[in-house]
C-alpha cells in the first residue's frame, strides 16, 4: 500500500490519524455544550444549539481549529476545559511501533496539523508522540487551514519537501483533496478517526484501519 522505496517525506496528520478522535469529538460536541450551559445559565438544549451553531459558522476557516477565538467566542477557557477530560487523549495502536519503524528507514516525518498551539502542548504532554518528528507545521503559524489550496505553497517556504516523493496520511477529505491537487505523491485515508463510531466514508482514497498494515 505504500511504496517505501519512492519515499523521501512522511507527512502526517495528528487528531484522527495518529491520535483517537474520540476525544476531540467529546470535547466539542459534549464537555463544551455542558460547561457553556453552566456557565452562562442555558439548558443544555439551547446551549447545544446555540454552540453548534457557532461552531457551524466557522467551520472550513482557521478560526475552527482556533482555541483562542473560541474562549473569546463563547467566553469560556477552552485549554482548561481541555485539561479536564485529557484523560480521553489516546494514540491509535501501532502508531507509535509505525514511527520506530519508519525512523528506522532514515524517512524524514513531518507532523503537519490543524491543531493549535496550545492544543498541541496538551496533547504531546500526554502521550509520547514529540519525539519521533523531525518537524511540526501547524496551521495557525501559516495563517491557512491545511485543507486551503495554498496551504501546501506556503508550507514548502518553512519546511520544504518534495511532493513526488511524499506521503500524506490525513483522516480528512478536504485536506486529502487539496493534497492531491497540489501533487503530493501518495496519499491515504483513515476508515476510523474516532474508535467510538463506525467506519467513515473515505471517498475516492485508499485507506487503513491500522498502522500495522502499513508497517515498512
Amino acid at each position: 500500500m505504500v511504496a517505501w522505496n519512492r519515499l523521501d517525506t512522511l507527512l502526517l496528520d495528528l487528531d484522527g490519524t495518529l491520535l483517537d478522535l474520540h476525544y476531540d469529538n467529546h470535547f466539542w460536541l459534549e464537555h463544551v455544550p455542558r460547561r457553556y450551559a453552566e456557565t452562562h445559565g442555558l439548558s443544555p438544549e439551547a446551549a447545544r444549539e446555540e454552540v453548534l451553531g457557532r461552531y457551524k459558522r466557522a467551520e472550513g476557516t482557521l478560526n475552527w481549529y482556533c482555541v483562542d477565538y473560541w474562549s473569546r467566542e463563547l467566553r469560556l477557557d477552552i485549554p482548561l476545559l481541555k485539561e479536564e477530560v485529557n484523560h480521553l487523549i489516546a494514540v491509535h495502536p501501532h502508531v507509535l511501533d509505525f514511527l520506530e519503524a519508519v525512523k528506522a528507514l532514515k524517512k524524514r516525518v513531518v507532523l503537519v496539523t490543524n491543531a493549535h498551539g496550545k492544543t498541541l502542548a496538551i496533547k504531546f504532554q500526554r502521550t509520547a508522540l514529540h519525539g519521533h518528528f523531525d518537524a511540526v507545521v501547524c496551521s495557525h503559524d501559516l495563517g491557512l487551514p491545511k485543507e486551503h489550496a495554498d496551504f501546501w505553497d506556503k508550507m514548502q517556504q518553512v519546511q520544504p519537501f518534495e511532493k513526488r516523493t511524499a506521503l500524506l496520511i490525513d483522516d480528512s477529505l478536504p485536506v486529502l483533496r487539496s493534497a492531491s491537487q497540489y501533487g503530493i505523491g501518495q496519499l491515504l485515508a483513515v476508515y476510523k478517526p474516532d474508535s467510538k463510531l463506525p467506519e467513515k466514508d473515505v471517498g475516492e482514497f485508499r485507506a487503513i484501519r491500522s498502522f500495522r498494515e502499513i508497517m515498512p
